[in-house]
């Protein structure tokens, strides 16, 4: 069965602001100095940025991200950058830390994105750029998820003597297996939370 072939139980769910019902509200705390250099919290919110994914399985709250790596602290630039730019999945050069709340039953559609992520719920998924999918299955499927992501950008990748677009099926096949992770008609990774 391929990803667009799944039934996603969750699609039309998500329809209110970040946190999805049923999760607690993330507060979000950013660190600086003062004038005299001193450690304060410079702000104290919920983040910047809030986006449905398609189908609203899911809503993803945008904690933090940078334009480069390693980053600039002078001057608070990553603040203003991360105040002032939405990120798409990844920032070339960059990094994103991104918190997802999934709806029960919540499919992703299926993605390959040019980044090493953090994915970390219990255990901790290392993505290596790899075709993948996220079903929530928590409470056989009946419960919301969250999961947190920090995605840091990478150089091109090449498998097998060929560079991996990241569009979707370049790569006929990804031999990837992690517990938790399954293959559906031997194509592509579905990643279970």
């Amino acid at each position: 069965m391929a990803a667009q072939d799944v039934h996603n139980p969750a699609e039309g769910y998500v329809q209110t602001p970040h946190p999805v019902q049923g999760l607690p509200r993330v507060v979000r705390h950013i660190t600086g100095h003062d004038a005299e250099g001193k450690s304060v919290f410079l702000s104290t919110d919920i983040s910047d940025h809030h986006r449905e994914l398609v189908d609203k399985p899911a809503i993803a709250n945008i904690i933090y991200s940078t334009g480069q790596h390693p980053v600039d602290l002078d001057g608070a630039v990553d603040v203003k950058f991360g105040h002032e730019n939405e990120p798409g999945i990844s920032v070339k050069n960059g990094t994103v830390c991104r918190m997802i709340d999934f709806a029960p039953g919540g499919v992703s559609a299926m993605h390959r994105v040019q980044s090493l992520d953090y994915a970390v719920r219990g255990d901790i998924a290392i993505q290596r750029s790899t075709s993948h999918w996220w079903i929530n299955v928590t409470g056989n499927g009946l419960l919301p998820a969250r999961i947190l992501f920090v995605l840091l950008d990478t150089k091109d990748l090449n498998v097998a003597g060929n560079q991996v677009d990241t569009s979707l099926g370049v790569l006929s096949k990804d031999y990837v297996r992690l517990p938790g992770h399954a293959f559906r008609d031997n194509d592509y990774m579905e990643s279970e939370f």
